[in-house]
């Protein structure tokens, strides 16, 4: 039936319906049969059976069609309190009607402030046929009808009011249950979102420290090869050969991502030491540039190696493209707190706060997953510092072992 607004509101209603519905019947039945077989004829009777017919009536429509807009709760609450107070002038028997029918003020009266309207006008018009069937106040009807009435009508409105209160704080908390869900929806799909982003940035940050920095190595390399072609056949096949190096590691890096994983097998091989030797020989054989490196061997887990690695091949990376330098020097060192990679060149130098590259950045994000910290030192004309700090999750001994 319609009650308080709300799901919650409607399913304690309905139960409730279901449990009164029952009685209801059986009183209108009892008082019918009362009315028509025992009573003796006359108008009052008759009078009598057509309020309590059209109670019985409006009742049954408004079960029969509980959603329709048309059927109004109000027009059955204002049937049952004229018919009340009908019975309780024409008849004398109205207290089983009116006790029976109490909770149903609190059932379609949708408002607190409707429900007691309506119990006051079934109340008021109980007491006023009474008192105009006894034709006046009386002792009787002050110790019996008056009191007994005021005390029904009493208990029902804390009955109904504590009912309307549970009602109501159900219905909020369903209400804060449904925006919760609806919250933890949003927020599961942020995540999402967030998710496929952050694989996203990765993803482009794999690519460009792995796949793109290879093919700007393959075409510096087969632009100097070209050049070099006729004056310099032995220096050229050096760098033809670089080039069959760097593109045959570049298809085991995208063979790598496309398989998900993080770095090809080749490049994780190996310690810290191992791995950025390997590619500073490299470095200084396709560029030619002397190349100064002290490298430590910590000991260290494989994302802490994978990110030095990219630090020391993304600067590399910069210094051939940009840096115009003869000199490069590589420090790798041990420190209390963890692991320090220092790269430096002689080169032009650059404004840090005017670099909008993607390489600084990703370092820059790479070191911070991880809990270190990029430190980048530049001037034009005055060269480039590299500094970057990594934390070391477990104690590592440092081997001996530097290069030059």
């Amino acid at each position: 039936m319609t009650a308080l607004a709300g799901p919650t509101a409607d399913a304690f209603w309905a139960t409730s319906l279901r449990r009164w519905n029952t009685v209801c019947w059986v009183l209108f039945a009892v008082m019918a049969v009362g009315l028509a077989a025992i009573d003796r004829p006359g108008g009052s009777k008759y009078a009598a059976l057509a309020l309590l017919g059209g109670v019985m009536l409006s009742y049954a429509v408004l079960d029969r069609f509980p959603h329709n807009p048309v059927v109004r709760p109000h027009v059955y609450l204002s049937v049952l309190a004229v018919a009340v107070g009908g019975l309780a002038y024409l008849r004398g028997n109205y207290a089983a009607l009116f006790m029976v029918t109490l909770p149903h003020y609190w059932m379609f009266g949708r408002t607190p402030r409707a429900s007691m309207g309506f119990l006051g006008l079934a109340t008021a018009g109980t007491l006023a046929g009474s008192v105009l069937r006894q034709d006046g106040w009386s002792v009787e009807f002050f110790t019996e009808t008056l009191v007994s009435t005021l005390i029904v009508v009493a208990v029902g409105v804390l009955i109904g009011l504590w009912a309307h209160a549970v009602v109501a704080q159900s219905a909020e908390r369903a209400r804060l249950i449904v925006e919760l869900e609806r919250t933890q929806a949003k927020l599961a799909e942020a995540h999402q979102r967030q998710g496929a982003a952050d694989e996203r940035e990765r993803m482009a940050r794999d690519i460009h420290d792995t796949l793109a920095q290879g093919f700007a190595s393959i075409i510096v390399l087969a632009e100097a090869a070209r050049a070099g072609l006729g004056t310099e056949p032995v220096r050229s096949a050096q760098q033809l050969r670089s080039i069959e190096s760097t593109a045959r590691e570049n298809l085991a890096e995208a063979r790598a991502l496309v398989g998900s994983s993080r770095l090809p097998d080749r490049a994780a091989a190996g310690s810290l030491a191992q791995m950025l030797r390997r590619t500073l020989d490299r470095f200084a054989e396709d560029t030619g540039l002397a190349v100064e490196a002290e490298l430590a061997d910590p000991v260290c887990d494989q994302q802490t190696r994978i990110a030095l690695l990219r630090c020391t091949q993304e600067s590399l990376a910069n210094v051939r493209k940009h840096a115009r330098a003869s000199t490069v020097g590589v420090v790798l060192v041990r420190q209390a707190y963890g692991v320090e990679l220092e790269i430096t060149d002689d080169g032009t130098g650059f404004v840090v706060e005017e670099s909008v590259g993607f390489g600084l950045d990703g370092m820059r994000k790479r070191l911070t997953e991880l809990g270190g910290r990029l430190t980048v030192t530049s001037s034009v004309g005055d060269g480039t510092r590299v500094l970057a700090s990594l934390p070391l999750t477990s104690p590592a001994t440092v081997e001996s072992g530097a290069g030059a």
